[in-house]
């Protein structure tokens, strides 16, 4: 999978494909919390920085949280 990987970057905009069961904030303290519907597929948010391990921090219009690459794909706009 690092063939995938390696498309991501910072600044692009992704789509969730699958929601994760659980989601971690992207602050200083962060907080694990069960995803009780606040992340579903097909939202939309922005890579805001990379971070270990195929885990990125993902700019949503509910907050920035990490998510694991395996749950979201790159959006591509039809021009």
């Amino acid at each position: 999978m690092p063939a995938r990987s390696s498309k991501l970057e910072i600044g692009l905009p992704v789509i969730v494909i699958e929601a994760p069961k659980m989601m971690k904030t992207a602050t200083s303290i962060s907080c694990l919390r069960v995803n009780s519907g606040l992340v579903k597929p097909g939202d939309v948010g922005r890579i805001v920085s990379r971070k270990p391990k195929d885990v990125w921090a993902v700019r949503l219009t509910i907050g920035t949280y990490l998510i694991d690459g395996k749950y979201f794909k790159p959006l591509e706009l039809d021009e």
